[in-house]
């Protein structure tokens, strides 16, 4: 038995990085191709050029508020999905509402590798308590499973006493679905007497995992590691054993872009999680998650080579409104682009004296006579509000994803 679901786990970074971008190419010719939307987004660019991370950061960003607004126009996937309506198994309806193809291809979610990673193997039965109701959490589940040679139980969410007759009964290997199910299902197995002590391993995702609570989970025989997914996307990340980071997927592309932009920030910083999938049923690219992340740098421990993440450090979305008007954190990212001497900044937004006040902190090395004035006409211009500009010496702001941080109380 071995510790890697496949070899592409172990190979070097190099031979991936080449991988990977090799298929970007062909998934950016596919989808022009096959995907009447991107063929539009997409219609001047060179698609055998873009096989590289800079010509990949040079294309559109794809934002959850345009999938929807796609799909409004050209139901039910908005010209977006590179598939017919006689290749679909499933389609599936997220909050918005947001429509998701699923296809026949084995896996289509990648799902299968985290399980792996989390103790799952050939023969195993799955409880799975994610839900199978429009969205397509339950089904990431059972496609993965399926392909590993795993059977599932389709517990889905809710419904206690039953959930701990039937793993007393079925005697699961292991759990998937939040931790705070989990944490309810043991809690009356425990309350009950009901024996489910044949749960070894847990998947979990959709929550926070606290160490206190996964070494509650442990205490009781469950070893939980959790992984990060989208209903869009599917598999972005998991964990391994090694506890430290989530792995990146071997079938996406991760970028950490400056919120509210496609710019990519440097190794470390907080930002937003970009994926481009390269499924090429529904070839995502540059799909903008909301979620704020870092990449940690080197390789994990278990031996896993691939690129790691932090896993999810809050949402991107700072919009906020000052004085009647609302301020993006592009226009904020847009305002610093002007002045090559800003290496960071942070709009504060406070209320003093029951007034609106905003202040821009720019972290700054080279301060040529003038620059704060400069900068707040710029703010002006394009955010269309006064604001004070403060600059401060570098390594001075935290290091948390946020451009703009709203801290006005209203007692």
């Amino acid at each position: 038995m071995t510790d890697f679901y496949d070899e592409l786990e172990t190979r070097s970074p190099e031979a991936r990085e080449a991988a990977l971008m090799e298929g970007l190419a062909r998934q950016v010719a596919h989808a022009q191709a096959h995907a009447p939307a991107f063929a539009a987004s997409l219609a001047d660019i060179d698609a055998a050029a873009v096989a590289g991370r800079e010509a990949l950061a040079r294309l559109p960003v794809l934002r959850k508020a345009e999938l929807s607004a796609y799909q409004g126009k050209a139901p039910p996937f908005g010209g977006l999905a590179a598939v017919g309506p006689g290749q679909l198994t499933r389609v599936f309806q997220s909050p918005g509402p947001i429509y998701e193809p699923e296809s026949g291809r084995a896996d289509y979610w990648r799902f299968a590798r985290a399980l792996y990673a989390a103790g799952f193997r050939r023969g195993d039965i799955i409880h799975n308590c994610f839900s199978y109701h429009f969205t397509p959490a339950g089904s990431m589940v059972d496609t993965g499973a399926h392909l590993l040679g795993c059977g599932v139980f389709p517990a889905g969410p809710g419904q206690l006493e039953l959930q701990v007759r039937a793993i007393a009964d079925i005697r699961p290997a292991g759990y998937v679905g939040t931790p705070s199910f989990l944490k309810m299902i043991l809690d009356k197995a425990a309350e009950t007497g009901v024996d489910t002590s044949s749960l070894h391993c847990a998947l979990v995702s959709g929550e926070a995992l606290p160490v206190s609570l996964r070494e509650a989970f442990a205490d009781r025989g469950v070893a939980v590691l959790q992984c990060y997914a989208t209903a869009d996307l599917g598999l972005v990340a998991y964990e391994s054993e090694a506890r430290e980071g989530l792995i990146v997927d071997e079938g996406v592309i991760v970028e950490i872009v400056r919120p509210g932009t496609g710019d990519p920030v440097p190794a470390g910083e907080v930002g937003e999680v970009l994926v481009t999938t390269l499924n090429p049923d529904y070839p995502l690219i540059r799909f903008a998650t909301g979620d704020l992340s870092a990449v940690l740098p080197g390789t994990s421990p278990c031996g896993r080579t691939n690129q790691r993440i932090r896993g999810w450090m809050g949402r991107a979305d700072q919009t906020t409104k000052v004085r009647g008007m609302f301020v993006h954190p592009s226009q904020v990212a847009a305002v610093a682009a002007r002045h090559p001497e800003i290496r960071r900044f942070r709009l504060v937004v406070d209320r003093v004296e029951h007034n609106d006040v905003m202040t821009l902190r720019c972290e700054t090395g080279e301060r040529p006579a003038g620059l704060a004035e400069t900068v707040a006409a710029s703010v002006r211009e394009l955010c269309r509000l006064r604001g004070e500009v403060e600059l401060v010496e570098p390594g001075t702001l935290p290091n948390d994803g946020k451009v703009i941080e709203d801290i006005r109380t209203y007692e």
